[in-house]
């Protein structure tokens, strides 16, 4: 095994999703392993369910070596704080601990957004960039992960903040265009609505766009008036596993 090689896990509201990194390229070093995520998501089935993809990969992340996991919650040192997607039974588990003794290796927990944006800030659309660079997911809600000179700034939760009058990301996640069937031209209203709101919170130097509809990028992006430059982010859906992996290596 290469020594740049770690195992990063993403686990989701839908499916649980891993591979090995190669951190030197921020790429996945072999083909992602990906099992649905147990009905109701409980602690004890998503760490049976976590381990066995971590088998998968025992020929080539051998015993001992860290791993890195995302979870869609808030994550302060290693303890999860919220539960979007998963059993609220997680709310005050000590994830790191959890993961750690059932794998047998030391793990780090770090929440789903932050850990594409460091992802997206160490490999994509953010690398080199200096100052302030504000990551957002566009998915089943609004994942946010804010850095300072490449430092992350953990669980903004920045699709929470109330935009007149409601919850962000229960007007402008790309589910909500896909409930509505908005067209781009009306969905683009939204985000703009809420990208000017965060631009003047945070005056960022950039903005990267993440989620599965950043693939389809230039049907909104260009529709939205801001001074802040906004681009698309460059690893699409291989950001969690990329982030967690760094995210792990890194950790301490």
């Amino acid at each position: 095994m290469a020594d740049n090689l770690v195992l990063g896990i993403d686990i989701g509201g839908s499916g649980i999703k891993g591979a090995p990194v190669d951190l030197t390229r921020g790429a996945l070093a072999a083909e992602r392993v990906r099992l649905d995520t147990p009905e109701g998501a409980r602690p004890a089935d998503v760490l049976e369910t976590v381990a066995l993809v971590v088998e998968q990969f025992s020929d080539v992340v051998p015993d001992g070596s860290v791993v890195g996991v995302t979870v869609p919650a808030v994550v302060q040192h290693g303890v999860v704080r919220s539960a979007a997607n998963i059993d609220p039974s997680w709310i005050g588990t000590d994830a790191d601990q959890l993961l750690t003794e059932r794998l047998g290796r030391e793990v780090h927990v770090v929440n789903d957004a932050d850990a594409a944006g460091v992802a997206e800030v160490h490999y994509g659309a953010g690398k080199d960039v200096k100052g302030v660079v504000l990551l957002t997911t566009l998915g089943t809600g609004i994942g946010s992960a804010l850095f300072v000179d490449g430092v992350l700034v953990p669980n903004t939760e920045l699709g929470h903040l109330e935009i007149d009058g409601h919850d962000a990301e229960t007007r402008a996640a790309s589910s909500v265009k896909e409930r509505e069937d908005l067209s781009w031209k009306d969905w683009a209203k939204r985000l703009q609505r809420y990208y000017e709101t965060v631009e003047m919170l945070f005056s960022p130097d950039l903005i990267i766009v993440g989620g599965g509809v950043s693939k389809k990028a230039d049907k909104f992006l260009p529709r939205l008036e801001l001074r802040t430059p906004i681009v698309a982010a460059e690893l699409k859906n291989e950001a969690g596993i990329v982030g967690a992996a760094w995210y792990a290596a890194n950790a301490g």
